[in-house]
């Protein structure tokens, strides 16, 4: 059965879809960027600022749910600049220390509001 999970922890849908849904002891997590929640608007900063606030965004949406970071299986980031990758990198790795998610990392043109990353997740019991 599809659930569909909402919290006011994370930046609302800005379009027509959900923050995330779980099915089948899986959750996905819409792509994330870097919005304060509370405000409405990009956080201000450079990527790692921007980085810090997505995973803020995808710790919100992981514990209204019931699950954490150790459940995530795969993430998916899209930036704005491949160059701004290694940075990235440094934060990301704060928040997955062992039995890091499966990833796959893109360059994209451009993404919502301006934003230098977006990341998907997807986690599993």
């Amino acid at each position: 059965m599809k659930k569909v999970i909402v919290t006011e922890h994370a930046p609302k849908a800005i379009g027509p879809y959900s923050q995330a849904i779980e099915v089948n002891g899986m959750l996905f997590i819409s792509g994330q960027i870097p919005i304060n929640p509370a405000t409405g608007k990009l956080v201000s900063g450079g990527i790692k600022e921007q980085t810090e606030q997505v995973f803020k965004n995808i710790e919100a949406i992981l514990t209204v749910a019931g699950y954490s970071l150790k459940d995530v299986v795969k993430s998916t980031c899209l930036l704005e600049k491949i160059t701004d990758f290694q940075a990235m990198n440094e934060v990301y790795s704060k928040f997955y220390t062992e039995n890091q998610p499966a990833r796959s990392t893109y360059a994209v043109k451009d993404l919502p509001m301006g934003a230098a990353i977006e990341i998907e997740t997807i986690a599993a019991k």
